[in-house]
């Protein structure tokens, strides 16, 4: 038995579970098809992994070394060229761009840099598993607010879960630190409208809030749909860290490299933290990405800019994987935007008794289903607090930024599922 003085840190303990750890060692048995991890199922785009050959062929003995801390300088001048436009106004590339380890290490630096014990955080559920560790390992307390369906037991949009305005103030108050807002959001996909991203805006300048706007699908929305920075609206520049990703935006998410920007003031917190923490990023991946910006840049207005072509390719495998489970009775909830997908399993008749009681529907189900039918997806009830829990229980997400003959796979899973339930 470990001393005591051997046991981890107590800030860590009740970050113990995790659904991705569980549910990639679960999905990656033989023969299982994998629709939980949310990660593409095919080759890199051609010119993204030229981007990255070129670097380390270059010749340039710097590029092996370590670059500036905060983001090498090639990569934060193209973010800043690319954000500019979008956020309106010009972005000082040396002081409101962070480079850091992915998405996921850009929200860890903001969080810690910026949460005292205390200090309370708004998450929008369902959220991102990592927003609540995160937040009680840096002392903070969670404050959970939830997206409601307006229908049930049919097919419907993303767009019909909504957030009561009288039930989101009611979470703010002097203690509010910040509010995540994740749009496009993950697992659901819904892309927040403008009158509601104004609610939260008026909200925060209210109560003096910050807003951490994890952005990382921001590419993906479909036709029709128009993905709003919160960071626009008036007031919201000067209390709003935007947050991207590389491997979301390039289909590269084993680069890990993702960026926050926000004025310089609200970046002080996060870079402490990363110039204490990872220092730096690898600079040959920042090479290859800031090349593969500048790219994007030139090419903004052509259909093969692959921030417009990406979304255009998902949208038929989106259309498709909604048309399955409507027909197996799974009612989808299809997405505006990213490209995850979450069925209904409420009229699934499973016998799930052989499974842990204490765990929710939708943890049995989806063991179950990687068990019997051999195909994974991933239970949205991580996505909820304790509490909330019971509201994703009845759902399992599933990611469809997949090959064509993976999909069809689990199409075909599902179809004789059909027929044998019939």
């Amino acid at each position: 038995m470990a001393a005591p003085k051997h046991n981890y840190a107590n800030r860590l303990k009740g970050s113990e579970k995790n659904v991705w750890v569980e549910f990639t060692k679960l999905a990656s048995e033989p023969g299982v098809i994998n629709l939980g991890e949310g990660f593409p199922y095919f080759q890199a785009p051609e010119h993204v992994v030229k981007s990255l050959q070129k670097a380390i062929g270059s010749g340039n003995k710097f590029v092996h070394q370590y670059t500036r801390p905060f983001g090498h300088p090639r990569l934060i001048k193209a973010l800043s060229e690319v954000y500019s436009p979008l956020l309106k106004r010009p972005v000082d590339p040396m002081t409101e761009v962070l480079v850091s380890v992915g998405a996921f290490g850009s929200l860890f630096c903001i969080i810690q840099g910026m949460v005292n014990p205390g200090d309370e955080v708004i998450i929008i559920e369902p959220y991102f598993g990592c927003y609540e560790p995160m937040v009680r390992t840096a002392g903070g307390i969670p404050v959970f607010v939830p997206l409601r369906p307006s229908k049930h037991g049919v097919k419907m949009s993303s767009a019909d879960w909504k957030l009561d305005p009288k039930e989101l103030e009611s979470k703010f108050s002097d203690k509010t630190k910040l509010i995540v807002v994740n749009t496009p959001n993950n697992p659901l996909g819904k892309v927040f409208v403008q009158s509601e991203l104004e609610m939260v805006a008026e909200l925060c300048k209210k109560y003096d809030v910050v807003c951490v706007a994890d952005e990382v699908y921001e590419w993906m929305t479909y036709p029709g749909i128009e993905h709003i920075k919160i960071a626009t609206l008036p007031g919201m520049w000067d209390r709003t860290i935007t947050v991207g990703s590389a491997g979301k935006t390039f289909s590269v998410t084993g680069w890990k490299l993702g960026w926050s920007v926000a004025p310089e003031n609200l970046l002080m917190g996060a870079k402490l933290v990363h110039q204490n923490c990872v220092y730096t990023c690898p600079t040959p991946i920042q090479e290859a990405v800031a090349e593969v910006l500048e790219l994007e840049i030139d090419r903004r207005d052509s259909v093969d800019c692959y921030f417009k072509s990406l979304a255009l390719e998902l949208l038929p495998k989106r259309e498709k994987l909604a048309q399955v489970f409507e027909r197996l009775g799974m009612h989808p909830v299809v997405p505006e935007g990213g490209y995850f997908m979450l069925a209904d399993i409420s009229q699934m008749k499973v016998d799930l008794s052989d499974y842990n009681k204490d765990e929710p529907k939708d943890f049995k189900f989806a063991k179950w289903m990687i068990k019997e039918k051999k195909l994974a997806g991933i239970p949205p009830s991580a996505f909820y607090c304790s509490e909330h829990k019971h509201m994703g229980e009845n759902y399992i997400r599933f990611c469809f930024i997949k090959e064509d003959e993976t999909l069809k796979s689990a199409e075909d899973i599902l179809r004789k599922w059909k027929e044998e339930s019939s």
